[in-house]
Order: structure tokens, then C-alpha cells, then sequence
């Protein structure tokens, strides 16, 4: 990033802005004393009952986006975003500490989980089998591989831009789903925990292993939501949700190296084909795609 793009953040020094500071304070209030959490409950004769429960927060993020993208705040602007966004690690490191200090409290039971901590990491596979047939049904092209080899975040990002420069497709595709994830993950993995921890009946340990995503964030929303549902089960949850979200950041991007991203792209290429001219959208990318690879063929 540019000296010339950063500059705004270091002028407006997070700490002294106040009216920032206000208007957040009055968003957390509005989410945690009026708000509060909520649920929806749907019921059947053949399913039974099925609750989703919205967590405070995600309606303090729902709220924090109204006021920067509606204006109804009107010193919430990009300068204040920007000077906002600096405090974001400051303040999510309590929770990183207190899962931190859950994890070592509880170390010999992560140890007795054995190999399933580590394997856990394969289901970033299951994320690329589903979101890529999506992806080409869309209409999307070499965009799929970026966006769907992983999770998307840093080190993912890391990945693709050294493996096929910041100008490519795969980059364009890999930088929409991290952009997407800051902003709306969290609000999306929260509820979506729910329901899966209604729907399936798995262990709640199993649940808190999947919530380490790679994301202290989502991490974050997930687990949240999880300690909601099965409060008994806080410390061991915390403990493996610290322990799984520490283990995907440090494994996670050898294992997009060594599978994920090969995997991804053996895919595409045999889905490519029929998938991706399903839909007229498919059609015409593939066109432009077959015309810009003739003319670098050319230009060569």
C-alpha cells in the first residue's frame, strides 16, 4: 500500500476520535441492552423445532454498516473507517488471549484428540467441492480458482498473488472473497453454526474444532454462538476453537499448496467445460476468455 494511501489512518489517530468512539459506544448499546439476542424458531410435524439465534453482535455490525454506508451518523465517513479499522487487532486481543490461556489450560485434552486436530484441516476441501460448481454456474471463469481453493484470508491471499501475479484473474477472485469475508463473514458463520448445531447431531467439540476457520473474527462469531447453545462445554470449546484456528493459520497454507489449490484446479478444469457454459453469463466469459489467451498466444 501507498504512503499516499495510508497517510489518512495515520493522521486521524484512532484513540482521539471521539465522536467515533460515541458513535460505536451508542451501536453496542443499541445491539447488547436494546437489541439483545434473538431467535428464530421454526417448527414442523416432520422436523420438529429448528432455532437460529442472532448474537448481539451481529446486529452491532449490521448497525455499523447502516451508519458508514446510509450516513445517518454523519461524521462516520472513510476517514473514520480507516482510523477505526486500527483498533480492530487492539481489541480482539482479549479474546485471542482468553482463548489462548482456555487452550493451554486444557492442553492435555487437545493432546488426547490426537491426530483429528490436525486432519480437521481437509475440510477446507469441502468448502472448494461445494462453492466451485457454484462458482462456474455463475458464469465465473479462472476467478473460481482464487475464490474457492480456500477461505480466502491472509495467507491464502499470500498464495495466489506469488503464484499468479497481482494482476490475474485468480487474484481478482481470491481478493472478492477475502473482501466479502471481513465484511460479512462473521454476520454469516454465526447463525449458519446454529443451525448446522441444531440440523446435526454432532459433538459440540467437533463444532468448536470447525470454528477455528483462520479468521479470529468469525472464529469468534462461531464460537460465540456454540457457547451459547451448550454453555457445560465452554472451556473445552474455547480450548479447541483456540487450538484449531492456530493450527489452520500455521498448516492452512501448505495445505492449499500441497492439495487444496492442485485440487482446484483438476477440478475446474474437468467441471469447466460443462458447467461453465451452462448459463449465457458462462457462455460469453468463456468467448472473452478464449480471445484475450489467442491474442497473448499472439502477442508472444
Amino acid at each position: 500500500m501507498s504512503t499516499q494511501a495510508t497517510a489518512p489512518a495515520k493522521d486521524k489517530v484512532c484513540w482521539k476520535e471521539y465522536k467515533l468512539h460515541i458513535a460505536v459506544l451508542v451501536i453496542i448499546l443499541l445491539a447488547e441492552l436494546v437489541i439483545r439476542k434473538q431467535t428464530l424458531t421454526f417448527s414442523n410435524d416432520l422436523y420438529g423445532s429448528l432455532s437460529i439465534g442472532f448474537q448481539p453482535f451481529v446486529f452491532a455490525m449490521l448497525l455499523g454498516l447502516i451508519a458508514y454506508l446510509a450516513k445517518p451518523i454523519k461524521w462516520v465517513k472513510e476517514e473514520e473507517s480507516e482510523a477505526a479499522s486500527g483498533t480492530m487487532l487492539i481489541f480482539i486481543g482479549p479474546l485471542l488471549a482468553k482463548l489462548a490461556i482456555a487452550s493451554g489450560y486444557s492442553i492435555n485434552e487437545i493432546l488426547a484428540v490426537g491426530p483429528a486436530m490436525l486432519l480437521q484441516e481437509f475440510g477446507n476441501i469441502g468448502t472448494m467441492i461445494i462453492a466451485l460448481p457454484v462458482a462456474l454456474l455463475l458464469g465465473f471463469k479462472r476467478e473460481a480458482v482464487g475464490m474457492t481453493h480456500s477461505i480466502g484470508r491472509e495467507q491464502n491471499m499470500g498464495l495466489i498473488i506469488d503464484r499468479y501475479g497481482f494482476d490475474s484473474n485468480e487474484t481478482r477472485g481470491v481478493l472478492m472473497i477475502y473482501i466479502i469475508g471481513t465484511v460479512i463473514g462473521s454476520v454469516v458463520i454465526g447463525p449458519l453454526t446454529g443451525i448446522l448445531a441444531n440440523v446435526l447431531p454432532i459433538s459440540p467439540l467437533a463444532y468448536a474444532m470447525a470454528t477455528g476457520v483462520g479468521s479470529a473474527g468469525m472464529t469468534a462469531a462461531s464460537l460465540s454462538t456454540l457457547i451459547d447453545m451448550f454453555p457445560q462445554f465452554e472451556t473445552q470449546m474455547s480450548a479447541y476453537s483456540s487450538m484449531s484456528n492456530l493450527l489452520t493459520q500455521v498448516d492452512g497454507i501448505y495445505m492449499s499448496i500441497l492439495i487444496g489449490l492442485p485440487l482446484c484446479n483438476l477440478l475446474y478444469k474437468v467441471l469447466e467445460p460443462t458447467l461453465g457454459r451452462i448459463t449465457k453469463t458462462g457462455r460469453r466469459n468463456a468467448e472473452l476468455a478464449k480471445a484475450e489467451a489467442e491474442k497473448a498466444k499472439e502477442a508472444e
